[in-house]
């Protein structure tokens, strides 16, 4: 009869039947841990699942099932670019008339620095409703991508979200944003012919600026003269209020205005000039466009502030877009559609671990093989294996190596010996020993 083959490592077949995540926690569990711990603070995590779930965990559990499910998250949102670059699918359905409105905050980070994570949010633009007194375009179904990356990368990864709410393929886009030159290469990749509008508070303070260099911050006369200017950009003719800032700025020079007054109302001018067809704010006002990039300024604080920026809260930067993609899906609310493939992810990454430990163990069998001594010293008597020797003298070899002294315990399995009890016996009673 052959012998039975030895059993080796490996997984459980109802280990993918039953959607087993690595840890000692169900399915269920794992995937209310991660979900907590994205919401809130680990130690709160902790605190939470005892009182609901009676569960006892660690703050230290929570974070590294966290960080591993962000991380498998990231890892499926690149190889989804990738996949999306190499086969150009058609974008996804979406909505007709879309926002798109990139910008930046700022996280802290471990050794008191500081560094920007970028966040665009895509969303489906409503017909104009009344609001204080005048008619504005409100923005629903509001999805956010967001990343710790530079701007090139940025755009590059954030395919996938445009992808996703069907932006190529939409009859509007709507580019709302602060103007930053980042930003506008990031509409010159993910949707070059939208409309580019400049966020109207931001036009606005570069007017104010120059308003100020005359008249003086927070005057009566400053007061009233912004805000019929802001009157005239909003509901009339941008070409106006530019020449309005001319004048100033030649009225200033004539006058006796510092050199850096003068240098800060040429950039506010210039600024608003060169983006002259991004504030046709009554025209977009018309066409039922939002002019605001406050879709985007409110996802900062949703997703990234309100769990990144938190009292004594410090990032390594490894582990912040392990954070970052689970806020994203949690605030666009699509846990459920996003989680399925975070777990193939962990239990893929399982098995990787897994194949790569019997791979080492493999190498060192090998390299024990080949590194065996070939010869002996002649003058040197041969030594039992310890395979050969019996399991107590191997254990006692490998705890005490040869050269040093010792003298066995009193339950030392030689004390039960009647050899081994005679020759520890002191010298006077040896020779009445029994043996």
């Amino acid at each position: 009869m052959p012998p039975v083959r030895t059993a080796g490592r490996g997984f459980f077949p109802l280990d993918e039947e039953l959607a087993l995540l690595p840890g000692a926690l169900t399915p269920t569990l794992h995937e209310d841990l991660v979900r907590l711990s994205t919401r809130l603070p680990f130690q709160q995590v902790v605190e939470e699942l005892a009182r609901l779930k009676h569960i006892t965990t660690s703050a230290a559990t929570a974070r590294r099932h966290t960080e591993a499910a962000g991380g498998a998250y990231v890892a499926w949102q690149t190889a989804e670019v990738e996949r999306i670059e190499r086969t150009l699918p058609p974008p996804a359905p979406g909505p007709a008339r879309q926002l798109v409105s990139p910008d930046g905050a700022m996280v802290p980070l471990v050794h008191k620095e500081w560094a920007e994570v970028k966040t665009v949010a895509i969303g489906a633009i409503q017909p104009p409703v009344p609001q204080n007194g005048e008619t504005e375009a409100k923005t629903t179904a509001l999805s956010y991508f967001s990343r710790l990356a530079e701007a090139e990368i940025f755009t590059r990864l954030a395919t996938v979200e445009t992808q996703r709410r069907g932006t190529e393929g939409a009859e509007t886009v709507c580019a709302v944003s602060d103007g930053a030159e980042w930003i506008q290469g990031f509409f010159d990749v993910q949707c070059q012919a939208a409309v580019r509008i400049l966020d109207f508070y931001h036009a606005a303070g570069y007017v104010a600026q120059v308003g100020q260099a005359q008249l003086g911050e927070g005057t009566p006369e400053f007061q009233e003269w912004l805000s019929t200017t802001l009157h005239e950009l909003k509901h009339g003719s941008p070409d106006q209020v530019l020449q309005t800032l001319r004048k100033i700025q030649r009225e200033l020079q004539g006058g006796a205005a510092s050199p850096q007054t003068l240098d800060q109302v040429a950039t506010a001018i210039q600024y608003l000039e060169t983006r002259r067809s991004h504030i046709e704010y009554a025209r977009f006002q018309a066409a039922g466009y939002p002019i605001g990039s406050g879709s985007v300024e409110s996802g900062n604080k949703l997703v990234v502030e309100a769990r990144l920026k938190g009292a004594g809260m410090h990032w390594a930067r490894a582990h912040v877009n392990p954070m970052l993609a689970l806020r994203d899906g949690l605030c666009s609310e699509r846990w459920d559609e996003d989680w399925p493939p975070i777990a193939r992810g962990l239990r893929q990454q399982q098995r990787s671990e897994h194949e790569q430990r019997r791979q080492a163990r493999l190498a060192q069998r090998r390299l024990a093989v080949v590194t065996l001594p070939s010869s002996r010293t002649k003058d040197r008597p041969s030594q039992p294996s310890a395979a050969k020797a019996s399991p107590h003298v191997a254990q006692h070899r490998l705890r005490h190596p040869a050269g040093k002294a010792h003298r066995p315990a009193d339950k030392h399995p030689w004390r039960h010996m009647p050899i081994g009890r005679a020759a520890f016996l002191p010298r006077k009673k040896r020779s009445s020993a029994k043996v």
